[in-house]
Parts: structure tokens; C-alpha cells; sequence
């Protein structure tokens, strides 16, 4: 059973599994040879310590948005020409939508890139401990309604979980659900949700706590 109150143990694990950022690139260009006109895309997923337990932060997008309005999602969105890695677009957009500053961040490593169908962005996870916490957050009114600190213990509890098998343009694949007090996780952040909430559950795990 993991302990939730044992950051730098949880943390091990994640350095530990996730593939590091340097070998970001390598991920992308294996995904991105099945989707070759797919656009790129990262998003954030900051992992801090409140009230003695990990927290992740999401954000509810902004009602008023043409795509994914009302969505829980994680900060990040496409990348610029001018960043200089993955990373670097994720440190930004979630500086962008939400203020966090990149020097609070410590990128811990990426998961897999997923693949949207529907918006054609090829989205990479770039995975991170905030060791100070967030900080003072300026949320970006425009695309940003609401910031959400989910706790990660709740997050693995497999009574708020479930999938559907979807079927689009003949291919059937796997839909994560995550039922989070009033709020649904589900799409492309249930996906990146599951991936990560996979490490953790994995029978091979070391013991915690």
C-alpha cells in the first residue's frame, strides 16, 4: 500500500519510470510516424504537497472556448516555434493559462505522447514536482475558469474509475473516466491520467513507506 505521505519516495518512483526528458524527442518520433500531420502539443502535470498529502493540479478550461469548453484538462497547449524543447512549451502555457512560474518546476520526466482524434494534436506529458508549491497563480480568464488540486491518493482509488470502448471511423479504443466530486475527468487528460496513475500500480512497484 502506498503511503501518500512519503513525497520523495513517490517521487523515486516516478524518476524511476518515467522516460526522461532528454529522450522526449525519441518518444514523439516514434508516435508521430503513425500520425505524421499531427500538430504538437505538451501539457503539465504538476505534482506539489498540500496539507501533508500529494496534490495535482488541473484546470477547468473556459466555457467560453470554441473546442473542449467546460473541460478538465492540464495547463499546456501547442508548441511554439520558438521553445526549445517540450518542456519549455509546457513551462510556458502553464505560465500563460495559469502563472506558475518555471522556476518553481522540476521537470521529473514525460510519459507517452497521445494521440487526439478529433483536434489532430499529438500531446506530450511532461511530468513535475513543485517543491515550493504553486505559488501565487494569476489565472488567464480567457481560457482558464478554474484551478483544481485533486489528491492523488483519491486519484488511484479504483471506486472513481471506469472505461467505455468508443468506436470512431471503424478503430475502437479505450475511454478513462474519473469521477472527482462534481467533476469528470475524461478524454485526453483521462488518458495521460491513466498512464501516470499506472506507475504506481504496477505489481513490480517498490514498497513505500
Amino acid at each position: 500500500m502506498l503511503d501518500f505521505t512519503n513525497t520523495a519516495a513517490i517521487m523515486g518512483i516516478l524518476r524511476t519510470r518515467l522516460t526522461p526528458v532528454e529522450q522526449a524527442g525519441s518518444l514523439i518520433d516514434m508516435v508521430e510516424g503513425h500520425q505524421q500531420h499531427a500538430r504538437q502539443a505538451a501539457v503539465l502535470l504538476p505534482f506539489f504537497v498540500k496539507d501533508g498529502r500529494l496534490q495535482l493540479a488541473l484546470i477547468r478550461r473556459a466555457s467560453t472556448l470554441r473546442a473542449h469548453s467546460g473541460e478538465i484538462a492540464f495547463p499546456g497547449g501547442k508548441v511554439d516555434s520558438t521553445d526549445s524543447s517540450i518542456v519549455m512549451t509546457a513551462l510556458r502555457e502553464a505560465h500563460e493559462e495559469i502563472g506558475l512560474e518555471p522556476a518553481r518546476v522540476e521537470a521529473l520526466g514525460v510519459l507517452p505522447p497521445v494521440f487526439t482524434v478529433v483536434s489532430n494534436y499529438l500531446i506530450t506529458p511532461v511530468v513535475a514536482y513543485l517543491p515550493q508549491g504553486l505559488g501565487s497563480l494569476v489565472l488567464q480568464e480567457s481560457e482558464v475558469d478554474e484551478l483544481l488540486c485533486v489528491s492523488l491518493e483519491r486519484l488511484i482509488d479504483p471506486a472513481i474509475a471506469h472505461t467505455e470502448q468508443w468506436t470512431r471511423n471503424g478503430q475502437t479504443r479505450t475511454v478513462y473516466f474519473y469521477d472527482y466530486d462534481d467533476y469528470r475527468i475524461w478524454g485526453a487528460t483521462g488518458r495521460i491520467l491513466a498512464a501516470v496513475l499506472e506507475l504506481f500500480k504496477r505489481a513490480d512497484a517498490p514498497p513505500v513507506g
